[in-house]
């Protein structure tokens, strides 16, 4: 067992709960987002609906496996590069999306369903590949993780937001509307302060594994942006629906799995680093790859 599987990263109860809180926001954020047109538009767009939501739960988690098994990395890294890779879209992929020039209402539509599948899919996931893999299996044996209980969590964290959020929207749209600009901003500027503080309440460690988990952070989100854009690219789709599913792809909720990782796994020291890494590498990342095509024309 590597030191990093025996290590803790240090967590308050109050701080699950705030994370808890704030995540709890930003969903509901997104749903205040939410119209009715939004999913008539995915109706419509059948086939790109279908690649991005084959290439969260699909094909992410496929690649996942494959490259933990290739790089073989440390059990605690890996099963917290598994769980990244179970988790549905980050919100900022609907930012990323609209200033790449890509379909916005589609990158809106796939996150918000794939947040609702999540609260199957994600559990499933992780606990289908978690298992295949002997050392992460073994690791999990040690945890008596259940799964049930994560699929409870993740219907509190995702379920409760999404609906309040939807049936405010429903019921005062106008209200909702004015919500979502303020809901938005908070939410991501409390997220962006939590990150900050838990890292400085952690510097040591996070400094010390640095080297050891950063260039796999890297390296995982690189080929799950390029196996959204090559799946896409492979459907035959136009390029503005190819770009936002590179984006959805690589653009994960990391603030819920360190929630799963604070929960059921204890502040796992390699789950926590890769989780918090992945929440501040993909902004930089689909930042960047969001302001290359946007400069670049609309077609291939």
């Amino acid at each position: 067992m590597n030191e990093l599987d025996t290590l803790k990263i240090s967590f308050s109860p109050n701080g699950l709960m705030i994370l808890n809180i704030i995540i709890g926001l930003i969903l509901f954020g997104i749903a205040l987002e939410l119209r009715k047109e939004d999913f008539v538009l995915l109706v419509k767009n059948k086939k790109s609906t279908f690649v991005g939501l084959s290439a969260h739960f699909l094909l992410l988690p496929l690649l996942t496996f494959g490259l933990v098994t290739i790089l073989h990395p440390p059990p605690s890294i890996a099963l917290g590069m598994i769980l990244v890779g179970a988790c549905p879209g980050g919100n900022m992929s609907n930012m990323f999306t609209h200033l790449a020039k890509g379909n916005t209402a589609l990158a809106v539509g796939l996150t918000s369903v794939s947040h609702v599948l999540a609260i199957v899919m994600t559990p499933f996931n992780f606990s289908l590949y978690g298992g295949l893999n002997p050392e992460t299996a073994a690791l999990l044996k040690t945890i008596h993780l259940d799964i049930f209980d994560v699929f409870q969590t993740i219907v509190f964290v995702i379920g409760i937001p999404l609906v309040v959020g939807i049936s405010l929207n429903y019921a005062k749209p106008a209200l909702a509307e004015k919500l979502s600009k303020v809901m938005k901003k908070f939410s991501l500027l409390a997220f962006a302060v939590f990150l900050i503080a838990a890292f400085a309440g952690n510097a040591k460690i996070f400094i010390a594994y640095f080297t050891t988990i950063m260039p796999l952070v890297v390296i995982h989100n690189a080929v799950a942006l390029s196996g959204g854009l090559l799946f896409a690219k492979l459907m035959q789709l136009h390029f503005r629906d190819i770009k936002t599913i590179t984006i959805e792809t690589g653009v994960q909720n990391a603030g819920l799995g360190l929630i799963l990782i604070f929960t059921f796994f204890n502040g796992m020291g390699g789950m926590a680093i890769v989780a918090a890494s992945w929440g501040v590498w993909h902004l930089v990342s689909g930042g960047a790859l969001a302001f290359y095509w946007s400069r670049k024309p609309n077609s291939l």
